[in-house]
């Protein structure tokens, strides 16, 4: 009937160690910081992620130049990625569920790392954009699985400080990325942007195999939903196109308006699957519960919130006659406020529950963008600005991803980590797009240019991340099959 997870030959006949997960030592798993060596060692995947996202645009003019390839083929090189990436989160967080997550992550890093050493030897533009193919499917078995793992290693009551650790770790990622980019690319060339990931990957790894805990809680599927899994990815894959080709990709407008229309009826055609599959990709009783769909909303709001800010902030500086290297260091204040929130957030506000912080996070980003709306570009009101925009979404996003995975069912925690970390992705994507979108609109130099255009799209997706904080509620899912 369907590919068996548990049954099948070609899994009874792997080594042992590619299909079952090995327990960690048991001086190890009997030290009283063990859940916190776990939460470190998933760090080394948020830190890479992060680094890799914000470090491989630097290298399209090297690539352009490299390969005699046009701009709009070098931003494959990002764009197959990105695709890849969102179109597997569920499905892999599924498979998680099931095999389990430290496997999968560890297979992922594996995975990621090979990848990575095979773009940096790459000869052609498009068999690097091949092997960013296959990075993208290891990033995918890390994403998917990481913050089930810091939700399932931590403690009662340690859930949110371990989740604010880990975004801090994606911050840092996320404010490295330039300068390390920039760096290797005007020194060492682009193949070592790649090649960086190799020894923290194999570091992770060896990590991973010690630290990390083996899967406590699985949800056994009986076969894999293979048409799922592909509706899925025809609507996640129409959606990106979409949005990209709306920013700036060479398609004509009804190519836009057809692949926005695959996207629907693809996602359309999802659920009713999920719906009537013995064994779904993802059990839409979850996305029932308000704090699930308040919280997804929200991560979503969030980093297109972040990340538009990584477009807008050059473009504006640059325009006013400042130079690249003022922009990237204006710009490192954004990551380091957003690290300084989700790493300070948890001591300071104690006593406060996760809706709480959610409100007061969102709307402190809110009100930093506000202020942008009507005071100068100048390098010093958006350097300060960016840093408290950056403290607001550090506050925010531990607690909002600890709302979301507090009402998942510990069995669903890998498909629940996949939903995170996809609504994180389409936010990124959209942040990036819409941004870009803005900054047409209105004449340069007006009082209400492009850039004011920009913040306003910015500040319309942080009202909604308000919003939604503002509705996330405690409470827990029933998935298909679980008692009442």
């Amino acid at each position: 009937m369907g590919a068996q997870l548990t049954e099948r030959p070609v899994l009874r006949r792997l080594p042992a160690v590619l299909v079952q997960e090995r327990p960690r030592p048991d001086r190890v798993r009997e030290h009283p910081r063990a859940w916190w060596l776990a939460v470190a060692t998933v760090c080394f995947g948020a830190f890479m992620g992060q680094l890799d996202a914000s470090v491989v645009t630097l290298t399209y003019g090297s690539l352009r130049s490299g390969f005699g390839a046009s701009l709009a083929a070098v931003e494959w090189v990002s764009l197959a990625y990105l695709l890849t990436l969102v179109a597997l989160l569920i499905p892999v967080g599924r498979f998680a569920d099931a095999r389990g997550r430290k496997l999968l992550y560890l297979h992922g890093f594996g995975v990621f790392t090979i990848a990575s050493a095979a773009c940096g030897l790459a000869p052609t533009l498009w068999t690097l954009i091949a092997f960013r193919v296959v990075q993208a499917a290891g990033a995918a078995m890390m994403q998917a699985n990481s913050v089930a793992l810091v939700v399932t290693s931590a403690p009662p009551g340690r859930t949110r400080g371990a989740l604010g650790v880990q975004a801090a770790a994606q911050a840092l990622g996320l404010a490295l990325g330039p300068t390390v980019g920039g760096a290797l690319v005007s020194t060492l060339g682009w193949r070592w942007v790649f090649g960086i990931n190799v020894p923290i990957g194999i570091i992770a790894l060896v990590a991973g195999h010690y630290l990390l805990p083996r899967t406590r809680e699985r949800n056994e599927a009986r076969e894999l939903d293979r048409a799922g899994a592909v509706l899925l990815t025809i609507a996640t894959t129409a959606g990106l196109l979409g949005v990209s080709a709306a920013s700036g990709l060479p398609v004509p407008a009804w190519g836009v308006a057809a692949l926005f229309a695959a996207a629907v009826a693809a996602g359309r055609a999802f659920a009713v699957r999920q719906r009537r599959a013995p064994s779904p990709l993802l059990d839409l009783g979850l996305l029932r519960v308000r704090a699930v769909s308040a919280g997804l909303a929200g991560a979503l709001g969030a980093y297109l919130v972040l990340f538009g800010p990584l477009v807008l902030v050059p473009i504006a500086l640059t325009a006013r006659g400042s130079s690249e290297l003022l922009a990237g260091i204006v710009l490192t204040a954004l990551p380091a406020g957003f690290g300084a929130g989700a790493v300070g957030g948890e001591p300071l506000l104690r006593k406060m529950n996760d809706r709480g912080r959610g409100v007061l996070g969102a709307g402190t980003a809110a009100v930093s963008l506000v202020a942008l709306l009507f005071l100068p570009l100048s390098p010093g009101w958006l350097a300060a600005q960016a840093a408290v925009l950056g403290l607001g979404l550090g506050v925010f996003t531990p607690a909002n991803n600890a709302l979301v995975m507090k009402a998942i069912p510990a069995r669903w925690s890998g498909t629940g980590g996949g939903l995170v970390n996809m609504a994180r992705s389409l936010g990124t994507a959209l942040g990036v797009a819409l941004v870009t979108l803005a900054l047409h609109l209105g004449p340069d130099g007006g009082r209400f240019d492009g850039t004011r255009w920009a913040i306003a799209v910015l500040l319309a997706a942080s009202a909604v991340t308000v919003a939604a904080a503002w509705a996330a509620t405690g409470g827990r899912a029933r998935a298909t099959g679980e008692p009442g």
